[in-house]
């Protein structure tokens, strides 16, 4: 998340009544507007890939998925996100009749960025676990095949799983849906791996 886009104190109300008239998407938090940042190709290229292979998934089911425009609301903290992909399972319920803000998703998932990830992995994820409907929360690197999962187990408890390379695949039980990696990687091109940090030579500190 980026800086305040200023330091007047808003309510819910008014972030939401700015919001529908702005042309850049933001993020609300403790009254503040955050104006979100660009994204890369390859995050592009990866929630392309994830709404394709999901929503075809879904054909016929009580689920429904949603773009990165619809903002999900998280009651017990007040914040407004926009997550890169949200699904609801049965009667979707929003914040008013614009329907433009997701009260209950079962599924939420968030592709990295350097400018977002420290944020995706500690406030969002303690916030979109309060949310009781939430089954799972996924986290999808865009720069290495790795998509994390969090899996609700009994109340608060959540699994941890990593899921890694090219010939694996991610099964999100709440929708029913497998994510094979080859394919929400179709089309990315990785960076080079960074080189291994030189071993120091050892010396002994008898001889020196």
């Amino acid at each position: 998340m980026a800086t305040p886009q200023s330091n007047l104190q808003l309510t819910p109300e008014l972030y939401l009544a700015r919001e529908r008239k702005a042309e850049e998407r933001s993020e609300f938090s403790h009254g503040r507007m955050y104006a979100m940042a660009g994204e890369s190709l390859n995050h592009s290229t990866v929630c392309f890939n994830l709404g394709f292979r999901i929503g075809a998934q879904l054909l016929g089911k009580s689920c429904r998925g949603f773009s990165p425009n619809m903002k999900i609301c998280v009651s017990e903290t007040g914040r407004y996100y926009y997550p890169d992909l949200s699904i609801a399972c049965g009667e979707p319920a929003f914040h008013d009749d614009f329907k433009d803000v997701l009260l209950n998703p079962t599924v939420v998932i968030e592709v990295l960025s350097p400018s977002t990830e420290k944020r995706d992995r500690s406030t969002k994820l303690f916030d979109y676990q309060s949310i009781a409907s939430l089954q799972d929360y996924l986290l999808i690197s865009q720069d290495k095949p790795l998509i994390e999962h969090y899996a609700r187990q009994q109340g608060r408890q959540w699994l941890y799983k990593a899921t890694s390379g090219l010939d694996n695949r991610v099964f999100i039980p709440s929708i029913d849906c497998h994510l094979i990696l080859a394919e929400i990687y179709d089309r990315i091109t990785f960076p080079p791996p960074e080189p291994d940090e030189p071993e120091e030579e050892y010396r002994d500190p008898a001889k020196r």
